[in-house]
C-alpha cells in the first residue's frame, strides 16, 4: 500500500522539527526521519496500530512513536497519515482531514 502524508501531517512534522531544532538541529532532523520511517512502515501492516480512542471508525488508527502519536486512515488502496502530535495532548478532530 502507498502511504500518503496529508498537508496537516507534514505541517506538524515541520513544527516538531522546528521545536526540537531550537536546541539541536541535527537531532531534530534525525528524529523527523525516524517518524517518517515509522509512518511509512505502516504500509507493511496497516492494522498494526490501535483504533483511536474516541473515534468510532475502525479505519482510523494510531501508532505511538516515542512520545508522539501518528494518526492514520486505512483506505482501499492507500494509507493516509492524518496528523502527528505529542501523546500527552488530546486529539482535536478538526485537525484531521476527513472527507
Amino acid at each position: 500500500m502507498t502511504v500518503i502524508w496529508t498537508r496537516e501531517a507534514l505541517e506538524k512534522l515541520n513544527e516538531i522539527e522546528e521545536f526540537i531544532g531550537t536546541d539541536n538541529p541535527e537531532r531534530a532532523e534525525t528524529f523527523i526521519n525516524y517518524l517518517i520511517e515509522r509512518g511509512e512502515s505502516i504500509s507493511q501492516n496497516p492494522k498494526i496500530g490501535r483504533t483511536v480512542p474516541g473515534i468510532l471508525n475502525p479505519e482510523i488508527r494510531e501508532i505511538i512513536v516515542k512520545k508522539y502519536r501518528i494518526i492514520y486512515r486505512i483506505k482501499k488502496d492507500k494509507i493516509e497519515i492524518l496528523t502527528v502530535f505529542e501523546g500527552h495532548r488530546l486529539l482535536r478532530i478538526d485537525e484531521l482531514e476527513i472527507d
